[in-house]
């Protein structure tokens, strides 16, 4: 029998406690062994749910006790949930998260304690929710050096952007709507700030590089500014906008970025909708690969933890090995990162267009009759660098910019 405990009894972990008890025949018959859920900590109490019996509010109790073989964390935030996983491994336990802002921050020094102490840290949920990602990178596609990563990886956003694009609403409209339908928190700066995809493909650079990625370190531009008229923009040109989370490997540096992109209806991404997830993987062997799926919820989240939990299950008192070191690696610089761009300008076309031709290059041009007074183009491919201090001539006329994604 394997004993774990359960910090923290919200949406994630009655989803783990949910999951273990409706699947339990066939985890055990998975894992060869009965998987039992020994102590859920939480300040509160459930009368009336089973849930009560196992319930403590004293993690001495969890971390104490020597039956516990392994931890899971989905309490979220920093602390404590840091102070219990560390002490957790510390106590020769093995941890399962779903975390992604401990993960971030504090991933490659867990890994470390993980090794050291012949235990696991495991964090597949953190990344993709219910996508398994993280152990595909590990064990599937070991024999490959990973040249990108590109993932649609924010579900509420997402959803967002969908409605935006295919019901013609607007950015207030779309985001009550998400609220009302629970895809959007009350605050929902951390989503649509892009602050969740930040430190999901910080997770990902990460894993891919091998050293630390700060998510700190990564140019982060959220959705707040995307309008209808983008929108109408994009369906001109064939595309629509999403906001990606991208990192890239360019010789010996790494590239990475969160912000909205135009996509082509040719892009792989293109046509990932709703609250739906997907990570674009291409391998130097492999070529391109996707993993696409329920990227949050209670129970598409709480099965990639309990996924974890059978993984550490199956390799107690034996460290996988899977992590990234505490060497911190510089990233490219935004200046030096090259895309090609859109931009909406008011003002006459005609009259621009010789001197945009001379300072933007071979211009694609873009006009939607029911916008009017503006028009719009498609820069040439240059560095992020060039394209500002061309941009800075045109603060007058420059309504905004959408990055290109090819």
């Amino acid at each position: 029998m394997v004993k774990i405990a359960v910090l923290g009894y919200g949406t994630v972990g009655s989803g783990v406690v949910e999951v273990i008890r409706t699947n339990q025949e066939v985890i055990n018959q998975r894992l060869g062994e009965i998987l039992q859920i020994k102590y859920v900590l939480d300040l509160r109490d459930f009368p009336g749910d089973p849930v009560q019996d196992i319930i403590t509010h004293d993690f001495e109790d969890v971390v104490n006790d020597e039956e516990v073989k392994i931890v899971v964390e989905v309490m979220g935030g920093i602390e404590p949930a840091y102070t219990f996983v560390k002490r957790s491994l510390m106590a020769g336990k093995s941890v399962a998260t779903s975390n992604k802002a401990l993960v971030a921050k504090h991933g490659a020094e867990l890994l470390r304690i993980a090794g050291e102490q012949n235990v696991n840290f495991l964090f597949e949920a953190s990344v993709g929710g219910g996508i398994p990602i993280l152990r595909p990178l590990h064990s599937s596609l070991t024999g490959d050096v990973i040249e990108e990563i590109m993932g649609i990886l924010n579900g509420t956003t997402n959803y967002m952007m969908t409605k935006m694009f295919y019901e013609g609403a607007n950015y207030d409209e779309v985001l009550k709507e998400a609220q009302d339908n629970g895809f959007a928190e009350r605050n929902p700066e951390a989503d649509v700030e892009g602050y969740d995809a930040c430190r999901k493909i910080a997770i990902l650079s990460s894993i891919i590089s091998g050293r630390q990625v700060d998510f700190e370190d990564i140019y982060c531009e959220g959705i707040t500014k995307i309008t209808v008229e983008d929108m109408q923009y994009a369906k001109a040109m064939g595309k629509t906008v999403k906001l990606l989370a991208t990192c890239k490997r360019d010789g010996d540096s790494l590239s990475a970025m969160v912000c909205p992109c135009l996509l082509s209806q040719e892009h792989p991404l293109y046509s990932v909708n709703g609250v739906f997830n997907s990570v674009f993987v291409h391998g130097n062997m492999l070529g391109d690969a996707m993993f696409y799926g329920s990227g949050a919820g209670k129970l598409p989240t709480a099965s990639a933890v309990v996924g974890d939990v059978v993984e550490a299950a199956k390799n107690l008192n034996r460290n996988l090995g899977n992590g990234w070191s505490e060497e911190k690696l510089v990233l490219k610089k935004k200046d030096d990162v090259t895309h090609r761009f859109f931009v909406r300008m008011k003002g006459d076309r005609e009259a621009l267009q010789e001197k945009l031709g001379a300072d933007f290059g071979m211009l694609q041009y873009v006009v939607v009759p029911e916008i009017d007074g503006e028009f719009g183009f498609v820069t040439e491919c240059m560095p992020e660098g060039e394209y500002q201090k061309k941009a800075a001539d045109y603060t007058e006329e420059i309504i905004s910019m959408i990055r290109v994604e090819e």
